[in-house]
Order: C-alpha cells, then sequence, then structure tokens
C-alpha cells in the first residue's frame, strides 16, 4: 500500500473507532484509484479530488453520522493535506438483512458492536 493511502486508511479508520466506536481490530479499506483520463470531476477541484464512501449497517444517529463527517474533513485537510473542496464523503447504510458476512445474514450475527447510536 503506498503511503497516501497508508494514511488514509489510518484516518478513516480512527475517526471510525471515534465517531461509531468500532472495535480496534476492525478495519478493512478499499481503494480504488483511477487514471487521471478516466475521472472527470468539477472545475473547482484538484487532482486530489477524493470520494470516500462509507458502506454501514444501519443505526447510527443522525448526530453520530454528522460528526464522522466532520471529524473526516478536519483531520483530512490536515493529513494528507487536502483541501474541502477535495474531499467528497457518503455514507450508505443497510438494513442488516441485507448483508452476508461470514456466511450468514447480518440480522443473525452477533457483533462485538453497537450499531444503535
Amino acid at each position: 500500500m503506498n503511503q497516501k493511502k497508508a494514511v488514509m486508511s489510518s484516518v478513516i479508520h480512527a475517526f471510525m473507532v471515534e465517531a461509531f466506536s468500532f472495535p480496534e481490530d476492525k478495519k478493512f479499506h478499499r481503494f480504488f484509484p483511477m487514471k487521471q483520463d478516466d475521472f472527470h470531476y468539477p472545475s473547482d477541484r484538484t487532482e486530489a479530488y477524493t470520494i470516500i464512501e462509507i458502506s454501514l449497517f444501519e443505526g447510527r444517529s443522525m448526530q453520530a453520522k454528522k460528526d464522522l463527517i466532520r471529524l473526516l474533513l478536519h483531520r483530512l485537510q490536515q493529513e494528507p493535506d487536502l483541501a474541502h473542496e477535495d474531499i467528497e464523503t457518503t455514507i450508505f447504510e443497510t438494513p442488516k438483512s441485507n448483508c452476508g458476512i461470514r456466511g450468514l445474514p447480518g440480522d443473525e450475527l452477533a457483533l462485538n458492536y453497537n450499531v444503535n447510536m
């Protein structure tokens, strides 16, 4: 993993732990870098334009989700030095029953963290 991805992963995970009380060891991220000519974005963005999509079970409060977004925007301005205009964050929520994890529907899993906050 290159340094920029490592920093992004660490920043995102730290705030998932802080805002959503995720367990420290529950870290999984995917990165989809695109070639410059495959990525079209508004003229008020730079080549550093970054889209962060977070997939979650539903249950977090609106305030918890806003807190996560604010934490991410604030920290990503500092490290890896992205401007607000270059960061877009979207949270996608799904019912637990719409997920399959470790061979079970999500609503049948015994989780070691709370999603209702």
